[in-house]
């Protein structure tokens, strides 16, 4: 899963978006100007790392977002549990307020 999170992470950043124009760049400059002529127009094996590249990152991302699906879920659960905790504080507190007030009520009714 780490490695899932990395790839996803780098594949995500601008740094992998402007390492991959300057890399397409320079293989259609490279081989419509003849300095490596390997994969001339229509550029068949670009298309395929392409492919390739998106048959692996596909999976990859999917992965990380299940994992964090997951992590979101355990942060939500954790939530509401420390919601409901405090829920019960309060339900304590007003009891007690509502016994303090009723005893504050009957003192002075005593006196009165």
């Amino acid at each position: 899963m780490r490695i899932a999170n990395a790839v996803t992470g780098f594949m995500g950043s601008w740094k992998f978006i402007i390492f991959q124009t300057v890399l397409v760049a320079a293989w259609v400059a490279g081989n419509i100007y003849l300095i490596f002529h390997f994969d001339p127009y229509p550029f068949i094996f670009l298309n395929l790392a392409f492919s390739t590249q998106a048959a692996y990152a596909a999976p990859l991302i999917l992965l990380a977002s299940n994992q964090s699906a997951v992590r979101d879920r355990a942060t939500l659960e954790h939530a509401a549990a420390e919601s409901e905790e405090a829920d019960k504080k309060d339900d304590d507190l007003r009891a007690r307020l509502e016994r303090i007030e009723a005893m504050l009520t009957a003192l002075s009714a005593s006196k009165g």
